[in-house]
């Protein structure tokens, strides 16, 4: 290859004094910029060595440095993309896993704040002036909210099963129906956690029938727990029978055996009202007798990635003194969400301040209201878009009450220019990203999952898509 071709490749220098970069330089400052000119250059190198020195299809100086920018360009975008990011869920999927499952309340974004910018109080007593326990405050909230005698929480409730059997089941046997060895996202096996926990497992039942007698026939001298696991995801109908919490509870003091509850999805109201079954609160599950519950904090509940575990405090305190304890506990901006989320539990206004409640709780009628108002706003903006009014449902998401729809209103959106697939891209890609879904063909939005501040960001999106 000729000396002369490789020549016409700019320097590090001259690219650095380009105008067109100056504006990269200064978001990722120059450094960032120089390292990855390099590695740009140095591509460019190993392509111009394959073409046997063709110089005629490389450009000249001024070609070659224009499409060196828009390479770095493109590498920075991507590397944007992937990036822990705001996006805009507009799928109706209220816990979407994907997108970081619940949003937070206000109040727990502002109560993160105030203890990220500065100290907190987070291992000390401010009454006695010593070194304190950390979520001792939390502990006493979750007691009055639940009536639970003590709480621990640890980073997931994956985390919440794993410590807890390790801790009470260790060496032993743990009794679970067989029509509850779920497997929720991720690969997250109750089988898998059982064994890594250091227990075995004893199955009882069958997948669709496990009655009390079962679990008792099985209890034996290496029995140390009685584990139920809430089928978050899924649900077995028809010929179906399992025995009532109350009864397995019973079952459990009778044989001096602790019954562990995994509810997962973390529910603390009843929301047979809004047409969501099958989803039991905290609260019953400790009323019923069970010894330890432990429940996600970023799903029904509305907080932080949490697992929490509450129940008698002989339990709680062995899982506290557990040396996993220090590898799985969260620090002090969880505790900070959570206790902000729980007061506003406390003070009666999770319905309307807690966005995974407030959007549950929203009715039809509202969320046509908003998207027809949307949609009149939209109409002197979008040019070659066409926007109406679609029939549809909501889902909750999250491995959470999987047989619920919610009615709505979707925000239906078609395209003179562009077919529903582009216009999901061009969304998708705009910043900040727009996630919405297709549905027959046909782009939809559904604003109950769209904070209503965020809904002037949709329509500078659409506006600029329909100016094409």
């Amino acid at each position: 290859m000729s000396a002369t071709i490789l020549r016409n490749l700019p320097s590090i220098d001259q690219l650095l004094r380009r105008d067109a970069l100056q504006p990269l330089i200064d978001s990722a400052g120059r450094e960032m910029v120089r390292d990855r000119l390099r590695e740009v250059l140095e591509e460019f190198r190993r392509e111009l060595v394959g073409r046997n020195g063709q110089a005629d299809s490389v450009g000249d100086a001024a070609e070659l440095a224009k499409e060196i920018e828009r390479r770095l360009a493109a590498r920075f975008a991507r590397r944007q993309q992937s990036q822990t990011q705001r996006v805009i869920n507009a799928t109706g999927v209220v816990l979407h896993t994907n997108l970081g499952r619940a949003p937070l309340s206000e109040a727990a974004i502002q109560a993160i704040n105030e203890v990220a910018r500065d100290y907190s109080n987070l291992e000390y007593d401010l009454a006695s002036g010593k070194r304190g326990k950390r979520g001792t405050g939390l502990t006493a909230m979750l007691g009055e909210l639940l009536g639970c005698e003590s709480a621990a929480v640890v980073n997931n409730c994956a985390a919440a099963v794993l410590i807890t059997l390790n801790t009470l089941a260790e060496g032993g046997e743990v009794i679970i129906s067989r029509g509850e060895l779920i497997e929720i996202g991720g690969s997250f096996r109750i089988p898998d956690v059982i064994a890594k926990s250091g227990a075995r497992i004893r199955e009882v039942g069958t997948t669709n029938r496990t009655r009390l007698s079962d679990y008792a026939n099985a209890i034996n001298e290496h029995t140390k727990v009685i584990l139920r696991a809430h089928p978050s995801n899924y649900r077995v109908i028809g010929f179906t029978e399992k025995p009532a919490l109350e009864d397995l509870a019973a079952l459990a003091r009778e044989r001096g055996l602790p019954l562990f509850e995994d509810l997962g999805s973390g529910c603390l109201v009843d929301l047979n009202p809004l047409g969501i079954h099958d989803e039991p609160t905290v609260a019953q599950a400790l009323k019923a007798g069970a010894s330890v519950v432990a429940f996600s904090g970023d799903k029904l509940l509305g907080g932080p990635q949490a697992g929490i575990i509450l129940g008698k405090a002989e339990f709680i305190q062995r899982i506290k003194s557990n040396p996993l304890m220090r590898a799985l506990r969260v620090d002090k901006l969880t505790f900070a969400a959570l206790e902000a989320t729980i007061a506003t539990y406390l003070a009666g206004r999770a319905a309307t301040e807690i966005p995974v409640q407030a959007a549950m709780h929203a009715t039809k009628e509202s969320i046509t209201n908003r998207a027809d108002a949307f949609i009149r706003s939209a109409k002197k903006l979008t040019g070659n878009l066409s926007l109406t009014l679609v029939d549809g449902h909501s889902v909750i998401g999250g491995g959470s009450a999987p047989e619920t729809q919610l009615p709505t209103t979707l925000i239906g959106v078609t395209s003179s220019q562009f077919s529903p697939d582009e216009l999901e891209e061009k969304l998708r890609l705009n910043q900040p990203p727009i996630i919405a879904r297709i549905q027959d063909d046909c782009l939809v939005f559904d604003l109950r999952t769209v904070n209503p501040g965020a809904e002037p960001e949709i329509l500078s999106a659409l506006a600029a898509l329909g100016s094409f």
